[in-house]
């Protein structure tokens, strides 16, 4: 059995003295763990970081088993972003998300799409507002997409302000006033009004990893990837130290 595919890498862990088992997001076989032989070495580490696209071989005796593979490098996402912690902060993120939450060996070209679409946008001025949009599509991939177009209460969906726990709908500033306590925040970026910042892209976090969160990791009995938590942290102290001018104070002020 053998096959050749872009992909990659989201992750390697030790395998004996010299190799590595290789986690591997592909464009047409899903996630896909194989084992790289001499993956312990300077220059295939340097290939198997986290975030890199790779060319990969899979070869393996059964489709079922590990198998092995043999990368080549394509294009260095991770030494890109090497030099500035929120951007690296965020590639790492994404990779831990994909391994933890995508089905092993299922075709996912849209979340390969997203992912390569995402590191990409780590050049740009709004990167954390993309990133933000990331984990939306990555929920509406697996089947928990996010209804934020209409207000779930009847209200004015030109004022949409909060999102239900419960149904993952938006709801209006004003359907949604008495009940702001049981509501989580939306970002007025993600409904086109404004351009984000660090406060809106700390509420966009909170928001997508709920949704995380109560989908995908807790009923696996699985806590949140460490690598989110530590970029929602970085987030949230960021907001509190730069406080942001966010919208929704002032069209809450004119309700």
């Amino acid at each position: 059995m053998k096959w050749e595919d872009d992909a990659i890498v989201l992750s390697t862990r030790p395998h004996g003295e010299a190799a590595v088992v290789a986690q591997l997001l592909t464009r047409d076989h899903g996630r896909h763990a194989g084992l790289v032989r001499g993956g312990q070495n300077a220059r295939l580490k340097g290939i198997l970081q986290a975030g890199n696209l790779v060319r990969v071989v899979w070869s393996g005796r059964l489709a079922e088993h590990l198998g092995s593979f043999q990368c080549e490098l394509v294009k260095s996402y991770a030494a890109a972003v090497m030099d500035d912690p929120d951007r690296l902060a965020a590639l790492a993120s994404a990779t831990a998300v994909c391994e933890g939450s995508l089905p092993e060996r299922e075709p996912q070209a849209s979340c390969y799409n997203g992912l390569i679409a995402l590191f990409d946008a780590l050049d740009g001025e709004h990167w954390a507002e993309v990133y933000v949009r990331w984990e939306i599509g990555l929920l509406a991939a697996l089947g928990f997409g996010l209804d934020l177009t209409r207000c779930a209460g009847g209200g004015d969906n030109d004022q949409l302000g909060y999102v239900s726990p419960k149904s993952g709908r938006a709801v209006s500033l004003s359907a949604g006033g008495p009940y702001r306590e049981r509501l989580l925040p939306l970002p007025t970026f993600l409904v086109g009004r404004g351009q984000g910042g660090k406060g809106e892209v700390a509420d966009g976090l909170a928001l997508t990893g709920y949704f995380l969160g109560r989908h995908i990791f807790h009923p696996h009995d699985r806590a949140m990837p460490k690598a989110r938590q530590r970029l929602a942290e970085r987030f949230v102290e960021a907001a509190q130290d730069q406080p942001n001018a966010d919208q929704r104070t002032s069209s809450e002020q004119g309700l």
